[in-house]
């Protein structure tokens, strides 16, 4: 039988799992791709985890051998972060412009 340890990241057959997770973010995931596009979703976003923890690890490698960044950087970086979660939070409050094909194929990219 396969172990999934076996398989590098994108590889190997699907395997079903049991996650939970709250009702809403159930809702919110379905309501934006559907019930048909849920595991892809899912999928995606736990790419996007392993990415991010493995940036982490970059960075505090990093860190240890040349120190930490200094304040100019710390402050340039913090802003970034602040501009990316105001447009996070300007998409989250805009409608979903209802047959935009447009919208729908940025989307899906």
């Amino acid at each position: 039988m396969d172990t999934p340890a076996q398989y590098g990241p994108d590889e190997g057959p699907a395997q079903k799992v049991s996650v939970s997770m709250p009702a809403g973010r159930i809702a919110a995931v379905k309501a934006r791709v559907g019930a048909r596009g849920f595991s892809a979703y899912i999928s995606a976003a736990v790419e996007r985890q392993i990415q991010r923890d493995l940036l982490e690890e970059l960075l505090q490698a990093k860190e240890a051998e040349i120190g930490p960044p200094s304040p100019d950087v710390q402050e340039w970086a913090a802003e970034m972060f602040r501009e990316a979660e105001a447009l996070s939070a300007q998409e989250h409050a805009e409608p979903r412009p209802e047959g935009d094909a447009e919208w729908d194929a940025e989307q899906a990219s």
